[in-house]
Parts: structure tokens; sequence; C-alpha cells
């Protein structure tokens, strides 16, 4: 073969060459960076609150011998009360919590439709009664929500038998707090006031 011949041989070879890399670049380009992969099943649509997503798990899965951690302090769940009045249920769960005044501490979790979790403290009611549309706590106004009469199942150490019946009544109050009584099998009212946890702050360790 002459050299002339060579050359042109050459010169065809560098010619298919860049017709190739001019059509790989093309190709790359129409895909884009964030394409899909040939058969690969679209994104679904997710809910970005969802609380799969949470930091610390999720809230709903709570159980007695979990651990979970809250502005910087944790606590051991000690037990949970099942609630159901009708098709709708929520857990109350109470912490090992070593406060000054010795104050009970529980969290409340339910869905309605959005999933809330409730940081609760036991306060003595007083001369307090749940028998009035607006009651006022430490200067802040409470307005009732709620009033109805629940079966619980109990687990671990609550205090209470493995099932009964509770009478509550709710109220609130702007920027996320809560008023709260509860009277287990006819007994005394209990009172408590709550603040709605935030997502992402509270930390669950699930026990074994």
């Amino acid at each position: 073969m002459g050299g002339a011949a060579v050359a042109v041989l050459l010169v065809l070879i560098l010619a298919a060459l860049l017709v190739i890399g001019v059509l790989l670049v093309v190709l790359l380009r129409r895909r884009g960076p964030g394409s899909a992969a040939p058969g690969a099943a679209p994104a679904v649509p997710r809910d970005p609150f969802a609380a799969a997503d949470a930091v610390g798990g999720d809230p709903r899965a709570i159980k007695a011998g979990d651990m979970i951690e809250y502005l910087g302090v944790r606590y051991f769940v000690r037990g949970s009360l099942r609630m159901r009045e009708g098709g709708f249920t929520w857990s109350e769960h109470l912490l090992d919590a070593d406060t000054a005044e010795g104050a009970k501490i529980w969290i409340s979790v339910e869905e309605d439709p959005d999933l809330e979790v409730v940081w609760w403290t036991a306060r003595d009611p007083g001369d307090l009664r749940p028998d009035r549309r607006t009651l006022t706590v430490d200067g802040v106004e409470y307005h009732r929500e709620e009033h109805g009469t629940a079966e619980y199942g109990s687990e671990g150490t609550t205090g209470l038998g493995d099932r009964g019946r509770v009478e509550y009544v709710d109220y609130a109050a702007p920027g996320g707090r809560y008023l709260s009584f509860e009277r287990f099998g006819g007994a005394e009212w209990e009172m408590g006031t709550g603040e709605r946890v935030p997502n992402g702050t509270l930390t669950i360790y699930p026990g074994s």
C-alpha cells in the first residue's frame, strides 16, 4: 500500500472517530444529568414530612423499654396506654423523668389525620375542673376541644390495670399548647399541660 493510500485511510479513520464522538455528545446532552436510565421506574412523589424521614424514627412505634431523647435529655419509656374510641386510636407513653417537682412526664402520639406528638407534664388541678369551655392556667387561656370516653390497654408499668376506661376532656391554646383532664375508672381528675413536639426534635432508640 502506497503512502498516499495510507494517508487517505488515516483521514477516513479520524473522520469516523470524530463522527462517533459528536454522536455521543448529542446523545448525552439529550439525556441530561437527571435523566433516568432506560427501564428505570419514575420517581414516586413522597411526603417530605413523613415519619419515616424523621431524624429519630417513627413515634407511632414507641413501646415500653425504648429510650427517647428530647431537648438533650434521655428518658426510658416505662409503659404505654393504647387508647381506642370507636375507630380512632392513639397512644400515651409514661417516661421515667426525674423532675425537681416529681411530676409525671408522658408523651402522646396520634394521627388526626396528621401525625402529632405532644410532650405532657402532670399538674395539680387544685380547684380546676373541666366543666367550663375556657380555662386559664399560668396565664394561658385554653379552649375546650373534645370530651369523650375511651377504652385502654396497658403495657409495661403505668400504674393501671391491663384494661379499663378513661374519660377525657381536651383543651387547646394558640402556639401548639394543650391542657388535658383524664379520669380513669371514675377516679379523681388528673390534669396535664402539653406542648407540641416539633418534627425532628425527638430521637427514639428502640429497646431490646
